[in-house]
């Protein structure tokens, strides 16, 4: 079975700002904001180094550790506050699936953060399978995590593509040697070009004819 493979912050759904309060809550005050959504993507420790730098602190990798669980709670707890799926991803989704394509998610979110968001957002039935930062010892980039979203789902890695956000995304792609697409309306917008995908996706609505493009 083909199948098409998504990636899950800023990809099917911009979680930006929920993560950007979380990260706020382990700081000694709110100083990341709306401008960081990028930030928020790479990561929570990512994004204490940027609030540690904003706020001038001396600060450690130690500090970014003790800080990271914080990071954690406060998200688990407001997952979903102001998170939204993006216009028409489940649309394309539903769409893919009526046209025979298997659908999952392989995401460097930790699995379970992933599946309670999903849940939150009442879309986890709509997908095959999903695979998390910790569900193996790597994460992508490395094809593993990809290859098991695809077969967990029941389809064929050689016949299936991965549909992302990042550059973490493309590196993905060349190591599982599948096309991917990138989005075109996160963070970076039509920036993502440098990372050479197979394409640019500019709107959901067109994912279902693309994907029938890049993998029959």
């Amino acid at each position: 079975m083909r199948c098409v493979v998504f990636d899950l912050d800023g990809t099917l759904a911009d979680t930006s700002a929920d993560l950007l309060a979380a990260a706020n809550a382990a700081l000694p005050r709110s100083v990341l904001g709306p401008e960081d959504a990028l930030t928020a993507f790479h990561g929570g420790r990512a994004m204490l180094r940027l609030g540690f730098q904003r706020l001038g602190m001396t600060w450690s990798e130690a500090d970014v550790d003790a800080g990271y669980p914080i990071v954690l709670e406060a998200y688990r707890s407001g997952i979903a506050t102001h998170t939204r799926l993006y216009p028409g991803a489940m649309e394309a989704v539903e769409a893919l699936k009526s046209a025979g394509f298997a659908v999952s998610i392989c995401t460097n979110k930790p699995e379970g953060l992933a599946e309670q968001l999903l849940v939150a957002l009442g879309v986890r039935g709509a997908f095959g399978a999903l695979v998390g930062a910790d569900t193996f010892p790597v994460r992508k980039p490395d094809p593993t995590p990809y290859r098991a979203a695809v077969e967990r789902a029941g389809g064929l890695v050689s016949r299936s593509m991965l549909v992302g956000d990042t550059e973490t995304d493309a590196k993905t792609g060349v190591a599982a040697g599948v096309p991917v697409a990138l989005v075109a309306f996160g963070p970076e917008g039509a920036g993502v070009s440098r990372f050479q995908p197979a394409a640019l996706l500019e709107r959901f609505e067109d994912l279902p004819g693309l994907a029938g493009r890049l993998i029959g």
